[in-house]
This record gives C-alpha cells, sequence and structure tokens, in this order.
C-alpha cells in the first residue's frame, strides 16, 4: 500500500509536555483544598493510566482511598478545571515542538500526505499546543483530530486510532502512527498501524518493542536522532521519503 497520512500522538510525541500537564494537577488539586503532591516519579507511575479523569480515580483508589467519597462525586469537575489550568499556562508561551516536529510537519504537507491526530488528551489540550507552537492556522494543518473523550476505550485500546481511520477514510496499511509510549504503540498497532516511536522523557523506559522503529526523536539534518531499535539505524533524521520506504505497507498485529 502506499502511505498517505500521518497520525501523531501529542503529549510526549509533539511536544515534552507532560511536566506541564503534572503543574496542572497539582495546581488543580490546591484550588479543590486538597494537599495531593504528584512529583515526578509518581506522576511517572500514574502515567501508565491513560486519560486524566481515569489518572485521578486510579490515584485515589491506590493512594487516598479514604477520599473516595469526597473526591469522587467531583472527579469531572477537577478535570475540567485542570484542563483550564493547563490551557492557561501553555497560553503563557515557552512550549515547544520536539526537535523535527515542525520540520516533518511541514514536509509532509509539501508531499501531498494528510495529516491525523489520535491522543487522549482533551481537545483544549491539543488545540492551545498546536496554536502555541506552530501557529494561529495550525489546527488547518490536520484532517482529523481524534480525543480521548470521542471514544469508549482510551489507550491501549485501539478506540481513538479507529476513530482516526474512519474520519480519513483511509485504511491502516495506508497510514503510519508517530507514538511515544508503550499505551500509544498498543493502540495504534492494535488498529493494525504501522508504529514509528520516540521515546519521551517519561517514556524512556517504556516497552516499544511493538513499534516497526524507536528512536530518540524525529531528528534534524545536523542534530540526528539516536536510533534505540527496529528500522531506521542508515538514516539521520525522519523524513517522507523514509517513512514511505519503512512505514508504507500492510501491517498485522496479535498482540493481546
Amino acid at each position: 500500500m502506499t502511505l498517505r497520512a500521518i497520525i501523531f500522538d501529542v503529549d510526549g510525541t509533539l511536544a515534552e509536555t507532560e511536566e506541564e500537564h503534572r503543574r496542572a494537577f497539582n495546581e488543580t488539586f490546591g484550588h479543590f483544598g486538597l494537599d495531593w503532591r504528584w512529583d515526578r516519579k509518581l506522576y511517572a507511575e500514574l502515567l501508565k493510566v491513560t486519560g486524566g479523569k481515569e489518572r485521578i480515580r486510579d490515584y485515589v483508589a491506590r493512594h487516598r482511598p479514604s477520599c473516595e467519597g469526597r473526591v469522587g462525586p467531583i472527579v469531572k469537575a477537577m478535570h475540567e478545571a485542570k484542563t483550564e489550568r493547563y490551557v492557561a499556562n501553555l497560553g503563557g508561551g515557552g512550549i515547544k515542538l520536539r526537535p523535527g516536529v515542525a520540520r516533518l510537519i511541514r514536509e509532509a504537507k509539501a508531499a501531498g500526505l494528510r495529516l491525523a491526530v489520535a491522543t487522549t488528551t482533551s481537545l483544549p489540550n491539543v488545540r492551545i499546543l498546536l496554536t502555541e507552537t506552530l501557529g494561529p492556522d495550525a489546527l488547518d494543518l490536520f484532517e482529523v483530530i481524534a480525543a480521548g473523550d470521542m471514544v469508549a476505550a482510551k489507550k491501549p485500546a485501539p478506540d481513538v486510532y479507529l476513530l482516526a481511520l474512519d474520519r480519513l477514510g483511509l485504511p491502516a496499511a495506508d497510514c503510519v502512527a508517530i507514538e511515544d509510549s508503550y499505551n500509544g504503540v498498543m493502540s495504534a498497532r492494535r488498529a493494525g498501524i504501522a508504529v514509528l516511536a520516540t521515546s519521551s522523557e517519561y517514556t524512556r523506559f517504556d516497552d516499544l518493542r511493538h513499534a516497526q522503529g524507536v528512536v530518540s526523536d524525529l531528528g534534524e539534518p545536523d542534530a540526528p536522532y539516536l536510533h534505540l531499535g527496529g528500522v531506521g539505524s542508515s538514516h539521520t533524521h525522519v523524513t517522507v521519503d523514509m517513512l514511505r520506504r519503512y512505514y508504507g505497507l500492510s501491517t498485522t498485529f496479535s498482540a493481546g
């Protein structure tokens, strides 16, 4: 098959946003009168659970069971407040795309490839990140944005990728996903999509072996990526030609 679309994950893939998410969670807890503080070690553990509301519930169940009666009914409100804080914080500027992301997006558009997003994060989070890093017209670059609350099950379930494929009107074999985490890789692979994984700050110890290739980042001509596994060892940065060579093909996956 011919490669026709690239589907990007967001957090950790487009940008190293997880510290901003952690900051927003902690600020929100204080706003709700909770003395919780998620440090980096705890947050790395909590990231194994996809989705902000799900993450709060998991934390309560495992670390603060006595708070269930108080917090359970307001999880949705807490998460909405956290999203507002995250958007406000990113709106102050300073966030940057990971190496090679902006370049690959430009090259893909110039080559006629279609672009999409498949993420577990909330739609406002996607919008603020794209507009802050790629400009006010950034949303026009992406034909489809499939976000976590649009599907029944979040990553590692394939639902969000299946939604992206449906809205693109393309078979899985015509697409490649770019991900950074075990949950993301498994989600895309279960949807039948080939994956290029770029290890991020919070996922550098994740099991990414089910991706066809694993690199440190997308790289730049003058700043090569570190090849970590799979295809791509003879390249220095991810290009459209590289993706067409290695990822524009039919792929099947049967892992549980």
